[in-house]
């Protein structure tokens, strides 16, 4: 009896198995730990490939670093998956060494220098993921396709995809064809001509395995082996036994008018997981069981399954629905991986339902789409090497002046220099960023933020902001926008802010960490002369806070100070707890001397003030802007009273009476 083989409908980067928060972190920190593992003497001339002891070491190993925890019951299998999609982009060869480019983008991360030297204006590090995308290869059956260029040649054409577009049809595009196809496809989808369904469907159905399956099922007699067959499935034909209980169950409503549904949603019941959700929706107006089964007739869909008149037909739609809903799990799937590989190159911005390009990387797409067809299906030979772009093909390096004259003709503007461009791109990017503050981070949205932040609702948090940054990092880019707002929208906070940014202009971490300051310079006004501020920022409370603190932020704003010996510069610590001694330690330096490394060069007294986050709640919910904060600071900075005396009245008492300013505004 003849079985329908699986084939490749879809394309992926990296596997469904490392769909992990912090992103780009543990790409660098897996890069890093494998370095490392490699170094221990046991290890060094050891092969990967089909040794699974040291496959299963590996895995013991990054548990024992803290980079995962729980048990795996096959760690060599986890550990091959974890580190999959690292050899896909080229950055680990296929033992799991690391590659040139690998290299490259450790030493990157561990050097903490991440500004732009390119072209494209993309920080070091997503400059080199954005090389290695335009080099990824992924095998379809017979071919080749390379994800990103499709990416560039897609969106070249159409300007931009939507989620769904990104989604469900992008990952369709394996070969000249279907790219045509699926285009074609797009556009009558914009003209509201056909649904994603039809897409999917007709995409499906013309791949020959599909099509002989579905002349198989409606030819012969339907069984659980028959149905386990045509249903095509990639691991195992066991998982699709179900669907032979709802077939004929669906059978006996449509042609014999008979109430099954009870039976029908226990075997939903018995699908995997990721079917269950999708085939409820798909045959019931309401996905309320007790509703279903409380006027069965009227709750179920108006789909052509239902409307079937002959068995042919019956069938038909059976085989499509059965198909339809497991490449839609599939793609689904697929998105968040797709997502988060094309996010690392700094050049894809999501964001208001739309994927596009950035303004740079966009401007390139374009200058370079003509050559982008017929590269798309090849392989590069030179993947695991940190190539220039002109070594992955020489059409890729494109000529500066180029760019600068299309950015110039397609936006309306004139641009001659490099300066020129970054300043373009800057007032974009605050044009975004204000936008972006306006729509996800208004005053509101803060207040819930930081409370969160207080209780350590971590999961909350990620949801609102990012899932490619740690708590921390979150913390301090919430900071930055709340002291945005409270200085009134002006300054180069985007500059200020000790953080790397996604194209989006959400953050992300890094594997090396760094300074955990935002630097704030302020012009000198009728309010306050012109001076720095540091923000420094910690969740870490009690003990912790005492041991974790004290000492780096005194260091550094003595350091800065005796960087810039001729500005004024003073420190905020903020946090959502206050640890006493905290802030004694923090009021005694005050009268301290501060030195360099040297012993030489030295100064007396930092200020260093003290707030939490409930007081900085109020500073936002009141309107208080930053000559007020500066004069309650300054004025607390006089004051000379045991610490908690000192907190309760310079700074709370004080900020409850700004409250009548804010008010007045």
């Amino acid at each position: 009896m003849a079985e329908f083989a699986y084939k490749s409908y879809a394309w992926v980067i990296g596997t469904t198995s490392f769909r992990t928060k912090d992103f780009n972190l543990n790409i660098e920190r897996q890069l890093e730990l494998l370095s490392e593992f490699w170094e221990k003497e046991e290890n060094k001339l050891k092969d990967w490939t089909g040794n699974n002891e040291l496959q299963a070491k590996y895995y013991e190993f990054i548990r024992s670093k803290g980079f995962l925890g729980g048990e795996a019951p096959r760690p060599d299998k986890d550990a091959r998956e974890k580190t999959s999609g690292l050899v896909e982009i080229g950055l680990l060869t296929d033992e799991r060494r690391l590659t040139s480019a690998g290299e490259s983008l450790l030493k990157v991360a561990q050097s903490g220098e991440f500004e732009p030297d390119n072209i494209l204006g993309l920080n070091k590090d997503s400059y080199i993921y954005f090389k290695q995308l335009l080099k990824t290869t992924v095998k379809m059956n017979e071919g080749v396709v390379r994800p990103f260029l499709v990416f560039l040649y897609i969106t070249d054409k159409l300007g931009y995809l939507s989620y769904d577009e990104f989604r469900y049809l992008l990952p369709l595009c394996s070969s000249e064809d279907t790219l045509d196809r699926i285009i074609g496809y797009i556009q009558k989808l914009r003209d509201g001509t056909v649904t994603y369904d039809d897409v999917i469907i007709a995409t499906l159905l013309n791949m020959d395995n599909y099509k002989e399956a579905l002349d198989a099922f409606l030819e012969r007699e339907v069984t659980e082996e028959l149905i386990c067959e045509i249903g095509i499935n990639r691991k195992s034909r066991k998982y699709d036994k179900p669907y032979f209980k709802i077939y004929k169950q669906l059978r006996e409503i449509v042609f014999d008018d008979k109430n099954n549904i009870e039976k029908i949603l226990k075997s939903i019941g018995d699908l995997s997981q990721g079917m269950r959700t999708p085939w409820r929706n798909f045959l019931f107006k309401n996905t309320n069981v007790n509703i279903i089964k409380g006027d069965w007739k009227e709750t179920l869909a108006d789909i052509d399954l239902f409307n079937a008149k002959t068995e042919s037909e019956f069938r038909t739609e059976f085989f499509k629905a059965m198909h339809l809903l497991k490449a839609k799990a599939t793609l689904q799937d697929y998105f968040d991986l797709n997502r988060r590989y094309f996010k690392a190159t700094d050049a894809v911005i999501f964001e208001d339902q739309k994927v596009h390009l950035d303004i740079m990387p966009g401007i390139y797409a374009r200058e370079i789409s003509t050559m982008l067809y017929g590269e798309a299906f090849v392989s590069n030979a030179r993947l695991h090497e940190d190539t220039e772009l002109s070594e992955i093909a020489e059409w890729f390096d494109v000529d500066e002046g180029n760019l600068y004259r299309r950015l110039s003709d397609e936006y309306g503007i004139k641009v001659d220099t490099a300066a020129e461009v970054r300043k373009f791109i800057r007032d974009d990017r605050y044009k975004r960023f204000n936008q972006l503050i306006d729509e996800r981070f208004d005053i509101p949205v803060l207040l819930d933020l930081l409370e969160k932040f207080k209780n350590r609702e971590d999961d909350d948090i990620r949801n609102a902001v990012t899932d490619n940054a740690d708590i921390p990092t979150i913390f301090e880019y919430i900071l930055a926008i709340a002291w945005y707002i409270i200085s009134d929208r002006r300054g180069d906070v985007l500059e200020y802010m000790n953080l790397s940014l996604e194209a989006d202009l959400l953050p992300k971490t890094h594997a090396s960490g760094g300074e955990a300051d935002i630097v704030w310079k302020y012009e000198a006004s009728d309010s306050y002369p012109k001076h720095t501020l540091l923000i420094e920022a910690t969740l870490s409370d009690g003990t912790n806070q005492r041991r974790m603190e004290m000492e780096p932020v005194s260091r550094h704003l003595g350091d800065y100070k005796i960087a810039h010996p001729d500005e004024e510069a003073y420190c905020i610590f903020v946090a959502t707890y206050l640890h006493p001694n905290v802030i004694a330690d923090f009021q005694s330096r005050k009268h301290a001397y501060y030195y360099d490394l040297e012993g030489k060069e030295y100064f007396r007294g930092m200020k260093i003030m003290s707030i939490a986050t409930d007081e900085l709640k109020t500073l936002l919910k009141f309107n208080v802007k930053y000559p007020q904060v500066y004069s309650l600071l300054d004025s607390a900075y006089s004051a000379d009273e045991p610490a908690v005396e000192w907190y309760k009245n310079n700074i709370v008492k004080e900020v409850g009476i700004l409250e009548n300013y804010g008010k007045s505004r």
